[in-house]
């Protein structure tokens, strides 16, 4: 009725966040579909599917690279020449308002658990190996002190691990500061995988899901808020899904699991001063030493780390990640 409040999921503009901010995918999808319509009726779209052909994917993948040099050349701004992206790296993206439920701390902890395992290998075993950059951005509410310890913490890391000669291109990690809809406009067309990986039954919808997809870029993520609908609509094994289910928490907050091995050994490295004064990253981690998971960042982790290398085997065959992409 007229007089009553909806409830509508909500949504993003295909003008905003195809045409304005990715330019030259705006231009490849035109040319394809012989039309610009789809601008304002995006299921126009569809009509690529009509063309879909070696020559389109070629085009696809030529965008994808002038929007990762596009972010390399922001981050070596912002980082004053300090950072040097490698464009044929993994681009995996996560950005979003920092808080504890969209799980920033459990894509970070998998950061970390990579470069301890990248110090472990051998030279041989490193050459076998897919790099990636991890960029991350975000801001936290004023007053919310463990929003702040998480953006020092992934700071911290990327200090060490972009300093680290041993490890070089195989991993970097960057935070982005001050986010905003224009630093969006310029690290959202780059993703090639984007982290949507909250608590299940916390999110609302998430809209930053619909503006990566849109933009050429695979979820990973958990089952919630907009990923469940995207995966109705593009199929689960076009994502890379994980973690528990929302009907699940709390039963799972009742029995919590103990630390897994994996993550022992990357609360540790925190510990140990790996990445810097231990003391101020002390009350992030300690949590879950007492044994508390609210957001169940313990009980998903192993199933992070196995989706993540499961992303890892895809990229390395092209023509099944360009499959699944486009």
């Amino acid at each position: 009725m007229a007089h009553k409040f909806i409830n509508v999921t909500n949504g993003v503009t295909p003008r905003r966040w195809i045409k304005q901010c990715n330019p030259a995918l705006s231009q490849v999808i035109t040319e394809a579909i012989k039309t610009d319509e789809w601008v304002s009726n995006l299921s126009l779209v569809k009509g690529l599917e009509n063309v879909f052909n070696h020559e389109l994917i070629e085009k696809f993948i030529h965008v994808k690279q002038l929007n990762k040099d596009r972010l390399k050349r922001l981050v070596f701004r912002l980082t004053d020449s300090k950072v040097v992206l490698d464009r044929n790296a993994l681009f995996d993206v996560m950005v979003k308002r920092i808080h504890e439920y969209k799980r920033q701390l459990l894509n970070l902890f998998g950061t970390i658990h990579t470069y301890l395992q990248i110090k472990k290998m051998t030279p041989m075993q490193r050459m076998k190996l897919v790099p990636r950059v991890k960029i991350f951005a975000g801001k936290a509410a004023i007053g919310y002190d463990m929003a702040k310890g998480i953006i020092k913490l992934i700071n911290s890391v990327a200090d060490t691990v972009n300093n680290d000669p041993e490890v070089g291109n195989l991993l970097k990690v960057v935070f982005i500061p001050n986010y905003s809809v224009s630093l969006a406009e310029v690290i959202i067309p780059a993703n090639d995988i984007n982290e949507q990986i909250s608590t299940a039954g916390y999110e609302a919808s998430g809209t930053s899901c619909m503006k990566f997809v849109m933009n050429g870029g695979l979820i990973v993520g958990t089952w919630d808020g907009a990923n469940v609908e995207i995966a109705e609509e593009v199929g689960e094994e076009n994502m890379f899904m994980f973690g528990a289910k929302a009907y699940e928490v709390a039963g799972i907050r009742a029995n919590p699991i103990p630390i897994s091995k994996d993550l022992a050994e990357v609360l540790a490295a925190i510990d140990n001063g790996m990445f810097g004064d231990a003391s101020i990253h002390k009350f992030v981690i300690d949590q879950f030493r007492g044994g508390s998971d609210y957001y169940l960042v313990c009980r998903d982790f192993d199933g992070y780390v196995k989706v993540q290398e499961h992303i890892d085997s895809v990229w390395k065959n092209p023509q099944e990640w360009t499959t699944i992409m486009y």
